[in-house]
């Protein structure tokens, strides 16, 4: 099976909190979010039917994937806007790339109703610090361009951005040398987690930098996603700390299942849930 790294090598404010209900009901996790990658294959065969899914299991917040079918698999960008809306679900955030079609790319995100636009992969290849450097200036130019259309820009790591080079992090590039008021940063805290780093730590030096979350447990063993609980992520250290790194949306994202997509979000919801 493809990750979603390999795949995309080729091709208002969170806080988790709870519901008043009565003792002894399970509260529900406030906004919890969900990369449509997790659900890539249903999206491209059903995505109507997909969405109403991922709404009857509680998920508010959406994240598009770039797909064969386009950024929305298939649907236009107002038709993804409504559905979604009828379902009480925003379409928060979508992932792209910043090539040839990167004005369209923004337009349809406009159109969408998103407040996020974020590239989901390096846009030239390159483990060098020149690399980054340069890639750091295309961020901010692409950031004023977003900001023209309402959109907020921002950058998704996977793990090869934290490798060091003459002993400097690249990724620590990005942070250094975008501006903080027109690029944010949506930490994958799977991929993070593979490098050996400590998401705490990028906290502490980088606070308010990552107001989105790819939240994704991982099986070292396997290097892949696994379902929450499974694998080493501190999940509920994490949410205590969502403050501090800035965090006001995050997606769960779920590459490899057990037995299905849906039952892995289930899964994943109503581990949140417990919590």
């Amino acid at each position: 099976m493809k990750t979603r790294r390999q795949f995309i090598k080729t091709s208002g404010t969170f806080a988790l909190g709870t519901y008043l209900l009565p003792m002894g009901i399970q509260a529900a996790p406030k906004n919890a979010g969900v990369q449509l990658y997790s659900v890539r294959k249903e999206m491209l065969a059903d995505a109507t039917g997909t969405l109403k899914q991922l709404a009857k299991i509680g998920y508010k917040e959406l994240e598009s994937a770039r797909s064969d079918k386009g950024n929305y698999y298939g649907l236009k960008p107002k038709e993804i806007k409504k559905i979604a809306g009828d379902l009480g679900m925003n379409v928060r955030s979508g992932h792209a790339h910043i090539d040839k079609n990167w004005q369209q790319t923004m337009e349809q995100a406009e159109e969408a109703g998103q407040q996020y636009l974020i590239c989901s992969s390096m846009p030239t290849p390159g483990q060098t610090i020149e690399n980054y450097q340069k890639t750091a200036d295309t961020f901010n130019k692409a950031a004023e361009d977003c900001k023209k259309h309402r959109l907020i820009f921002g950058y998704h790591n996977h793990e090869e951005e934290f490798e060091k080079v003459s002993g400097q992090v690249l990724y620590d590039i990005l942070l250094e040398r975008t501006d903080p008021k027109l690029v944010t940063m949506e930490m994958d805290l799977g991929w993070l987690v593979v490098t050996g780093n400590d998401p705490f730590k990028y906290f502490q030096k980088y606070p308010n930098r990552f107001p989105l979350w790819h939240l994704k447990d991982m099986d070292l063993a396997k290097k892949q996603s696994t379902e929450f609980g499974k694998g080493v992520l501190d999940i509920k250290k994490l949410m205590a700390s969502g403050k501090r790194a800035g965090m006001k949306y995050f997606f769960v994202e779920q590459e490899e299942y057990a037995v299905s997509a849906f039952d892995s979000l289930q899964h994943d919801y109503n581990y949140l849930r417990e919590l």
